[in-house]
């Protein structure tokens, strides 16, 4: 079939792993909200925010109802957030956030990422200072008035925002994240995803070829089944 078909066929089975990594992320995202404050949208923020992520990666409605009705079961797993914080090659600062129903396998497998890449694993909090937590919400740029609509974002707790291929990316701060989400919703904006980040206040700069090698620990990071976020300091 010729290297072409290769070429295509690798392509696709990339973005479908993907889109199923993608969509265990968000089913994750699902469970700990159904767990801590039960199956109802409309009276469950975090579940709100995960069902709106789940949009967000086109997990189709049926996936996304199969999530919460598991989630609802007294037999489903219990999933809970476990950070873990270290430092990558060349001193680079990583903080891998999960989502882990066995955190004994999880904590092993983090620290083998780390010390096989010559990095350390630190204590939780160790790197705090080097991340602030924001509220990032994403939307569709549409036929807004960026400026106007700016004005109007400050109002219910802007802190800054981007725009970037027609999309949106909002930033507010982490104890504003609910106010937010609820203005968004008022003003009638249709947000694609709304989540927690750690922005770093600070980045390093490095090396062409030391970048490619701490691109690839953070792929390792990515690739892990309980990994939801990988956040770190590369400039």
């Amino acid at each position: 079939m010729g290297r072409a078909f290769e070429y295509r066929k690798a392509g696709k089975m990339a973005r479908w792993d993907k889109m199923a990594k993608a969509f265990t992320r968000v089913g994750r995202e699902i469970a700990i909200a159904v767990k801590a404050g039960g199956p109802l949208v409309d009276t469950n923020p975090s579940l709100r925010r995960a069902v709106q992520n789940a949009k967000g990666v086109n997990m189709p409605k049926d996936r996304v109802d199969a999530a919460i009705k598991r989630a609802s079961s007294k037999e489903s797993d219990n999933f809970e957030e476990v950070v873990y914080e270290g430092y990558g090659n060349y001193g680079i600062g990583i903080v891998v956030e999960t989502a882990t129903n066995n955190p004994t396998r999880t904590v092993a497998n983090i620290r083998h990422i780390f010390t096989k890449a010559g990095g350390t694993m630190g204590t939780t909090g160790s790197l705090s200072f080097m991340f602030e937590r924001k509220g990032v919400f994403k939307f569709n740029v549409a036929d807004r008035d960026i400026e106007e609509l700016e004005f109007e974002l400050i109002d219910i707790g802007l802190d800054s925002m981007e725009v970037e291929e027609g999309i949106i990316s909002a930033y507010t701060a982490f104890e504003n994240f609910g106010n937010f989400s609820k203005g968004l919703a008022d003003k009638g904006i249709d947000t694609i995803s709304e989540e927690l980040h750690r922005i770093p206040t600070s980045t390093k700069e490095v090396t062409e070829e030391q970048m490619d090698e701490i691109l690839d620990l953070i792929d390792k990071f990515e690739q892990d089944d309980d990994v939801q976020h990988v956040y770190h300091n590369l400039a």
